[in-house]
């Protein structure tokens, strides 16, 4: 069986006693290992300050610095934030927070993040968006932007969830929102994502930033 980490710290043929070596206390050797054995605590003091400290600096570093919940998520776990491409960035995310949010009848919420100038798609006209979809903590399970091209549709005919058709039909070409969609509207049977990213639960809410880049045919027509 292999040494463990700390007796690779001591001397061949010592033994030990409370990690330190006790073969000839006066050699340089036992010396030194003292030494190591002592820098060594202090390192595991170090980081275990800053580990009874995460839970503080997460709370402050969300508050002043505007991190979003996915960045906090993957600080807490000790991984480095999501880099992906957005359709919502941070300063986008803070704009977001004084626009109204609107509610359907069908419990569908949105934000407009720009309102389009274009026209409004008809049901069963097809329409390019991109999408980046995400779980409430923001992190995300699907997008267009990373496959880099838009996502080609029928809308209004249950081509994608309820949430989407919904959300989609009301907007206008050019424009770009975010949809807060119950669980109903979302993935009745949940939906299992690719490796490393999160698992969207059945009927659980889910969260689309959609931008609706253009409808081919109409947008010709209005020009």
């Amino acid at each position: 069986m292999a040494a463990s980490s700390p007796s690779l710290l001591l001397p061949l043929g010592s033994a030990s006693r409370n990690g330190l070596a006790i073969k000839n206390p006066n050699s340089s050797r036992y010396i030194a290992t003292r030494v190591i054995a002592s820098e060594t605590r202090e390192q595991s003091c170090k980081i275990n300050s800053l580990s009874s400290r995460r839970e503080a600096m997460l709370l402050v570093l969300g508050v002043s610095g505007g991190l979003s919940m996915s960045s906090l998520a993957a600080y807490a776990a000790g991984l480095p934030p999501e880099d992906k491409p957005r359709l919502c960035e941070a300063e986008c995310e803070k704009e977001l927070e004084n626009v109204p949010m609107v509610t359907t009848e069908s419990g569908l919420q949105y934000k407009d993040i720009k309102v389009g100038t274009g026209p409004s798609p008809p049901v069963g006209f097809q329409v390019a968006a991109n999408y980046v979809a995400m779980v409430p903590s923001g992190q995300i399970f699907d997008s267009s932007l990373e496959k880099g091209l838009p996502y080609l549709f029928r809308v209004g005919s249950g081509q994608v969830i309820k949430g989407l058709d919904e959300g989609i039909l009301s907007m206008k070409a050019g424009g770009k929102r975010r949809l807060y969609i119950p669980g109903p509207l979302a993935f009745p049977k949940g939906l299992t994502s690719a490796p490393g990213r999160p698992r969207v639960a059945p009927n659980s809410p889910v969260v689309f930033d959609v931008s609706l880049e253009f409808i081919p045919g109409l947008d010709s027509e209005e020009e």
